[in-house]
């Protein structure tokens, strides 16, 4: 079993920055990959961010050159810095780890991007 726990989420204004945090706990030897994942009202849930356990990293078209993902795993700690935010990056964010074939999801985090 794995837990995922999300904060930094707020609001903030067009073009600022915010940067969330995952913190993972439990079986967490067995994580490989991790990511970032958001969801807006009345749309499906989509990949924001995606890293292995090797650093490699894929990213939406939609945040690339903007969003950066990264993790430490010293702190066993899955980060998303967000910057130059746009309203459509309004959404509820998930943090998700893969562990033996299994995927698990933490509580999510609100996003808001709004003057």
């Amino acid at each position: 079993q794995v837990q995922l726990v999300e904060s930094g989420g707020g609001l903030v204004q067009p073009g600022g920055s915010l940067r969330l945090s995952c913190a993972a706990s439990g079986s967490i030897f067995s994580i490989n990959a991790m990511g970032w994942y958001r969801q807006a009202p009345g749309k499906q849930r989509e990949l924001v961010a995606h890293i292995t356990s090797s650093g490699s990293t894929v990213y939406a078209d939609s945040v690339k050159g903007r969003f950066i993902i990264s993790r430490d795993n010293a702190k066993n700690t899955l980060y998303l810095q967000m910057n130059s935010l746009k309203p459509e990056d309004t959404a509820v964010y998930y943090c998700n780890a893969i562990s033996r074939g299994t995927a698990y999801w933490g509580q999510g985090t609100q996003v808001t991007v709004s003057s």
